[in-house]
C-alpha cells in the first residue's frame, strides 16, 4: 500500500512539474524544513507553501499551528488554499477582466465570473525554484523564486517573483516578497494564505481566539465578497470591529457573506498607518500562545475558514467551520478596477515588495 501510495505522489508531482515548468523543463518538488531550536517551519516550494509551524505552548508542549495537508500530492489539488502564497493578483479580480493603459485584458475565471488568486494555475499551483537554503543556525532560511511568462492565467509581461521564509529569535517567522515587472506595466499583488489554529491544528475551532485588528477602517464587499461601491466605511459600530481584544466568535454570527449563505468572516481591512506596522493579534487562552502580525502592506482579509467542512487534514484529523483563520496581507481588492483605491501596477524594472512578520510567544 505504501508503495502505491508513493507512485501516486510521484506521479501527481510529475504531472505538476510537467504542467507548470518553463518548456520543457521539469521542475522538482520537494519539503524544506527550518529549524531553530524547538520553533520549526516546514516549506515546499509547490506554491512557495507553508506547510507547518512547530512551536511550544506555555507548558512547552509542542503542536503544529498551521492546517494542511500531510504529503505534497494532497495540495496538488488543494482548492482551499492550505499555506500558499497567491499571485500574481491575489483576492478577487471582477469578471476577470481589467483596462491598463487602454487595453483590456481577461484572465482565466474561477471563481464564478471572476477570477481569484491569480486563476486558475496562480503562482499557488506553480513550482518554485529553490535558489538558496539553510536548514538550521542562528538564522534559518530559504529563498524561492518563480518566473511568471507574459500572458500567464491573462495577465500582460513577465515578473520576476521571490519570497524568502526566515526564523530568528525569539520565535519569529519573517516573510519577505518581492517582484519586479521586467517588460510591460502589469498589476502586482502577493498574500500568504496561511490558516492558523493557535491551539494546534485540528484541535477544535477558533471562536475562542481572541483577535485584536489595527483597522478602523474597511472596504465594504458585496455579495461576491467585490468592492463594488468602492466605499471604505468605519468598523465602528459593527461586528467587524476588532480594535480591542475580542473573541472571534463573539459576534460572527451576526456577520453574513455570499449574500448572506455563509456566517463567518470573510472581510477587507484597511491597516492604520503606513509602513512596517501592527496588524493584529491573535491570543488562545488554553495554550498561551500568541501571534503577533507585523506588515508593510495597507490592507488585510479576515477569514475565519467559513467553508471548512469535514476536510481531511494532516495527522488524520478532520477541518470543520472554523478550524482556522487568515491574515492575509495584501493591497486593495481588485485595485485593478477601482482607480480610487491605490495602484498595484508595476512598470517595467519597477519592484514590488510584500513583507510580514509573525512573531510567536507562549
Amino acid at each position: 500500500m505504501a508503495r502505491a501510495e508513493l507512485f501516486v505522489a510521484l506521479l501527481c508531482l510529475c504531472l505538476a512539474g510537467l504542467a507548470t515548468g518553463a518548456a520543457g523543463t521539469r521542475k522538482m518538488v520537494g519539503v524544506y524544513e527550518l529549524r531553530r531550536g524547538d520553533f520549526s517551519v516546514k516549506i515546499t516550494n509547490l506554491g512557495a507553501r507553508v506547510m507547518s509551524v512547530v512551536l511550544p505552548d506555555s507548558k512547552g508542549n509542542l503542536a503544529d499551528v498551521v492546517l494542511g495537508k500531510d504529503t505534497i500530492a494532497e495540495y496538488v489539488n488543494d482548492t482551499l488554499y492550505f499555506g500558499p502564497v497567491t499571485g500574481r493578483v491575489a483576492q478577487r479580480v471582477s469578471r476577470g477582466r481589467f483596462v491598463l493603459d487602454g487595453k483590456v485584458y481577461h484572465l482565466y475565471k474561477n471563481d464564478g465570473m471572476n477570477t481569484i488568486h491569480g486563476g486558475g494555475r496562480g503562482f499557488s499551483k506553480s513550482i518554485w525554484t529553490v535558489k538558496e537554503y539553510v536548514g538550521s543556525g542562528d538564522s534559518p532560511y530559504i529563498t524561492l523564486y518563480y518566473h511568471s511568462f507574459d500572458g500567464e492565467q491573462g495577465f500582460p509581461g513577465a515578473v520576476d517573483a521571490y519570497v524568502t521564509y526566515q526564523l530568528s529569535s525569539p520565535y519569529t517567522l519573517g516573510v519577505h516578497m518581492n517582484a519586479t515587472a521586467l517588460d510591460t506595466a502589469t498589476p502586482v499583488s502577493f498574500l500568504l494564505h496561511s490558516y492558523w489554529n493557535l491551539g494546534g491544528h485540528g484541535s477544535g475551532d477558533v471562536l475562542g481566539h481572541t483577535l485584536q485588528l489595527f483597522a478602523s477602517r474597511h472596504t465594504v464587499l458585496d455579495d461576491e465578497l467585490l468592492p463594488s461601491s468602492g466605499r471604505v466605511e468605519p468598523v465602528a459600530g459593527t461586528p467587524l470591529d476588532f480594535r480591542t481584544p475580542t473573541a472571534i466568535g463573539a459576534r460572527i454570527h451576526k456577520v453574513k457573506v455570499m449574500g448572506g449563505r455563509v456566517v463567518g468572516y470573510d472581510a477587507n481591512y484597511i491597516i492604520d498607518g503606513e509602513g512596517m506596522r501592527p496588524v493584529a493579534i491573535a491570543r488562545d487562552g488554553a495554550s498561551g500562545r500568541k501571534l503577533e502580525l507585523w506588515a508593510n502592506q495597507p490592507t488585510m482579509q479576515l477569514y475565519t475558514g467559513n467553508f471548512l467542512e469535514h476536510v481531511a487534514g494532516k495527522d488524520g484529523k478532520v477541518y470543520n467551520q472554523y478550524g482556522g483563520f487568515c491574515l492575509e496581507t495584501m493591497g486593495y481588492v481588485d485595485a485593478v478596477n477601482h482607480p480610487e483605491f491605490p495602484s498595484q501596477t508595476l512598470r517595467p524594472g519597477q519592484v514590488y515588495r510584500h513583507d510580514m512578520v509573525f512573531k510567536f510567544s507562549f
